[in-house]
């Protein structure tokens, strides 16, 4: 095993916490992955990790270490690949995480696509809600909609999500249609938790103000699915990005209200960990994820 190998593994240890989660990112056995951080902690003459038996952490020479390993891996990656221009020849493993809607309706249906292109990719696909911790997770990249704080984290903006505002005929026939935010006291919410535990208000954009109200409800959920399956089952309103309920609206399933009052619309991004030079597979599956995720944002449906 090569340096560069080595401090691979030193770089997936020291972001998971510990040797068992590392090994499980990299697909190895957790003892290969014990002997080869051993190896380089022999080769660098320092210890680099502090064990215990719950989780290891980096010693000074680790801290050290880690700030530099990144960007020597990365530049290796980068220099294998320099002179391969066929897609063929792009290849390797990916973990990405998106929105559980965007996963099942957008990416996972158009995946034949991309392994059509690159026959040697693999991908790890994780569909959450929540906002993972890409480097702690050894997540490649991660599609999210909503302001995101950068914090080590490279920012690809890819448009605009329109939502809108609307519930279902049983709703609406026994609590009767809002006609202005003023009649939102006569009505009830389905709530949606935002990660960091907090429920969401209702919003709404008026004289280019944004303005919030507590809505009632009988029911909070942490997913999208879940959020569409209980304004469907007739709990209240929800407000969503338009193309996620785009067929229930055509089938009368969902019904549109408080069209002159909408939330403001939800920037949907790309992310991924900062590196000088993203892998050429990262860089590829982000051009096509981008080609697939952008049509939604040109006119709030699909």
């Amino acid at each position: 095993m090569d340096l560069i190998d080595q401090l691979r593994i030193f770089i997936k240890v020291a972001n998971s916490g510990g040797f068992t989660p590392a090994a499980a990112q990299l697909d190895m056995p957790r003892p290969t992955v014990s002997l080869a951080i051993q190896r380089l902690e022999a080769r660098l003459g320092t210890r680099l990790l502090h064990r215990t038996t719950r989780c290891v952490r980096l010693t000074r020479d680790g801290q050290s270490l880690l700030a530099r390993a990144d960007t020597l891996v990365s530049d290796a990656d980068e220099l294998e690949q320099l002179f391969h221009t066929h897609s063929a020849t792009i290849e390797g493993h990916l973990r990405v995480d998106a929105p559980s809607r965007i996963a099942r309706r957008i990416i996972a249906p158009a995946l034949p696509d991309f392994f059509a292109q690159y026959p040697k990719v693999s991908l790890e696909l994780g569909a959450s809600d929540r906002a993972v911790d890409l480097v702690r997770e050894g997540v490649d990249c991660a599609l999210r909609v909503g302001q995101v704080t950068p914090n080590n984290l490279m920012l690809r903006p890819l448009g605009q999500l329109t939502l809108v505002n609307c519930a279902s005929p049983a709703y609406l026939a026994r609590f009767g249609i809002p006609r202005a935010p003023a009649d939102l006291v006569h009505h009830q919410a389905v709530h949606y938790a935002s990660g960091s535990g907090g429920v969401e208000p209702w919003e709404w954009q008026h004289s280019g103000k944004t303005h919030t109200q507590t809505m009632a409800g009988q029911v909070t959920v942490n997913n999208a699915e879940s959020y569409i399956a209980c304004a469907l089952a007739g709990l209240g309103l929800i407000q969503v990005p338009a193309f996620d309920v785009h067929d229930h609206l055509a089938k009368g399933e969902l019904i549109a209200v408080l069209k002159n009052w909408q939330a403001p619309a939800m920037p949907i991004q790309l992310v991924y960990p900062h590196h000088r030079h993203p892998s050429r597979r990262l860089q590829a599956f982000n051009n096509w994820l981008a080609a697939q995720v952008m049509p939604l944002t040109a006119s709030g449906e699909q």
